[in-house]
């Protein structure tokens, strides 16, 4: 609490610091009727922007995913080398000045993943299946990397096996209560409601000897719909990969925290990958409900509780037993290159204040929407900004695009890349990320709370597919039960429902982790935002995530892949060119007090009153809370110099970041 207050008195000194010594008459306030918070000359810049608006193309967004996705392109491959080329080209076509910027990280592939069901006699399972359906154009490429979990370590072992649901703490609450006792055994868990790390990590804690992460039909499968090639939900053979890497410890490469992992780093500077608190300790690998059935079906025990029940066509009991299972995974682990591709266009005016917007590039297998919908939208933004550039366009601030590599295995090359440019990154006024563009038709957005109207702004100047303003469209579906994300939505998307509402207004998503603007909020204090188009998407981290899906189910005219482009691209521009940034932090500090006000009551809750001291950290929230209002009048009525006003703003999300890091995950600094 003592940290948190002070973090939150810090920004007020700051604000008070800038409102004694601002100088010049206050101008008039921009154009009322204006949406560009931030600008002086809204003309101007409408004008700039409807310039930009109008380059995003759906046809040449078709041809750069079936350029990015026709061959499997994992991180440090030659295919995903390839891509970085072909990202690089079109940035240098644009105009931006371009380099591949290379980092030796330490990553697994897998050589043998074997997964037998030994127990009852006869009941066979050897997995994991192969990835096939009926008719698919892209499942038999040679290259698809079979089903593994990045970060798992090697193991052979044979155990009985426990079903837990969810892997959440409470699901292993409830197995105690049950009492069923997971030490040495072999724990199935089913995708979603966690990050598949902390999954392993609890298992881990709680004894286990090994996990299996499946995919039951009820969360992403039948159960939702039709299934690919039919629907676009997730056929009985198709398997989600994915990093089990503890990035909650800290992300990037397992062996640099804090340090960029650049080729000719010493080895006497990296730790021992053994040593590393990224690193798991017990074997884990993901399944097929295909794979899974036969071991969930013959287990016994008691019947797991009711919220439980899967799909799959049976009572699921938690065992253990006498369904037994051997695993053998043996992992090749190296230092592999990763390739980032960074695209700059020099500011006019604040060339030293980078704002940067990126995507990552590698993916499991083809990765249509995870992620490189999310690469053609910025290739097409990058096109949009070309355009101006070539027309004599200059923005008062840098801009940086990035194309990351090794996202999939723990945000690599977003970390290391930030890690190398710390010094650089303390002016950034923003990072905007992309990761999945487009799986449908519902946009959505989330951000740190400044940023939270900005984003909504952005969204009031770009033409719907739909017709009206993408803001008009995401109104509605706000306003409609049809727009809370569901359980299966949350599988493999980041974003988190907002856990308080500061304006009364449609909502944006709060950030946590998962994606890259990790490294830039958590660790420097970037304000940072996300945006993605969402819809039925059930072939997540598996071979079925291709073009053919995406041009099937996806977006078949890549309307949305333009739609996404523009507001990626809008982002970037306005921001560069703000006379004043336009954040909001009293919608943060209402974000702040409601935050507190249900930390209060959970307090309460679960330690009954007299709860914990809250006086101190309130008070702080509040004072927060009423120099964000001071500041936000004084943005929409600036002084002539704003230089200073701007510098303060600048320097607040930073004021939020604890020096020495959270306790016990020094790497994570922000306090909010």
């Amino acid at each position: 609490m003592k940290v948190l207050s002070l973090a939150l008195l810090s920004f007020a000194i700051l604000f008070s610091g800038s409102s004694k010594n601002a100088q010049g008459r206050p101008s008039p306030p921009a154009n009322a009727k204006s949406l560009l918070f931030g600008f002086r000359d809204a003309a101007g810049e409408s004008a700039v922007e409807s310039r930009f608006l109008a380059v995003p193309d759906p046809k040449l967004a078709e041809e750069h995913l079936r350029t990015l996705t026709k061959e499997p392109h994992m991180a440090g491959t030659p295919e995903d080398k390839a891509t970085a080329d072909y990202v690089a080209k079109k940035f240098r076509e644009a105009g931006l000045d371009t380099e591949i910027v290379e980092y030796k990280v330490w990553i697994n592939y897998p050589s043998e993943i074997s997964v037998d069901l030994t127990a009852p006699a006869g009941v066979e399972m050897h997995g994991p299946t192969r990835e096939h359906v009926d008719s698919d154009p892209f499942q038999d490429d040679p290259r698809v990397v079979m089903p593994f979990n990045g970060m798992s370590p090697s193991g052979d072992l044979e155990a009985d096996v426990v079903y837990a649901n969810y892997g959440t703490p409470d699901d292993f609450d409830k197995l105690e209560k049950l009492k069923v006792d997971v030490r040495g055994k072999i724990v199935v868990v089913r995708y979603g409601q966690n990050f598949r790390g902390v999954k392993a990590f609890i298992a881990q804690e709680r004894g286990a000897a090994g996990m299996i992460i499946y995919s039951d039909p009820a969360d992403d499968g039948w159960r939702r719909g039709d299934k690919y090639p039919e629907g676009p939900w997730r056929p009985d053979t198709g398997v989600q990969r994915g990093s089990i890497g503890y990035m909650f410890e800290f992300p990037g490469d397992p062996t640099t925290p804090g340090v960029a992992s650049i080729p000719s780093l010493p080895p006497s500077e990296r730790i021992a990958p053994q040593a590393s608190a990224q690193m798991p300790k017990i074997p884990v690998t993901p399944l097929s409900y295909h794979d899974a059935w036969p071991i969930l079906q013959h287990l016994s025990g008691p019947d797991s509780p009711r919220d439980w029940q899967g799909s799959l066509p049976f009572t699921y009991h938690v065992g253990p037993g006498p369904a037994r299972v051997k695993m053998h995974l043996k992992q090749d682990y190296q230092f592999r290159t990763l390739w980032d591709v960074i695209g700059k266009a020099r500011g006019s005016e604040l060339h030293d204040e980078w704002v940067v917007a990126g995507n990552h590039r590698d993916a499991w297998v083809y990765g249509a929407v995870d992620p490189n919908s999310g690469t053609a939208a910025m290739l097409e933004a990058v096109h949009g900004i070309g355009e101006l550039l070539k027309s004599g366009w200059t923005p008062k601030r840098t801009l940086v695009f990035g194309s990351w590599d090794g996202e999939e295995e723990g945000l690599m090359g977003s970390t290391e890349w930030v890690e190398q440019n710390e010094a650089e990154l303390r002016k950034a006024p923003a990072y905007f990320n992309m990761d999945v563009a487009v799986s449908g038709q519902k946009f959505g957005a989330s951000a740190v709370p400044c940023l939270k109207q900005f984003i909504r702004d952005v969204t009031k100047a770009v033409p719907s597919p739909k017709g009206g303003t993408v803001y008009e469209n995401w109104e509605k579906s706000a306003q409609s039960a049809a727009s809370v994300q569901s359980r299966t939505e949350a599988i493999g998307d980041s974003r988190r429902t907002p856990a308080a509402q500061g304006r009364s207004d449609v909502p944006v998503g709060d950030l946590g982790s998962g994606s890259d603007y990790t490294a830039f909020l958590q660790h420097l204090g970037v304000p940072s935002a996300d945006v993605s188009s969402s819809g039925s998407y059930g072939v997540y981290h598996s071979v079925f995530d291709n073009f053919a899906w995406f041009k099937k189910f996806g977006d078949p005219d890549f309307v949305y892949e333009q739609q996404m482009a523009r507001v990626f691209g809008l982002e970037v521009v306005r921001m560069a060119d703000a006379d004043v940034i336009p954040y909001d932090y009293e919608e943060y500090g209402k974000e702040i007090n409601a935050y507190l006000d249900a930390a209060h009551k959970r307090a309460r809750d679960k330690f009954g009153e007299p709860a914990l001291d809250f006086g101190p950290v309130n008070a702080a929230a509040r004072h927060f809370e009423a120099a964000g209002s001071k500041m936000l009048a004084k943005q929409k009525s600036p002084p002539r110099d704003v230089a200073r006003l701007n510098q303060t703003l600048l320097a607040t999300e930073r004021a939020l970041l604890v020096p020495q890091g959270l306790p016990r995950r020094p790497w994570y600094r922000h306090a909010i």
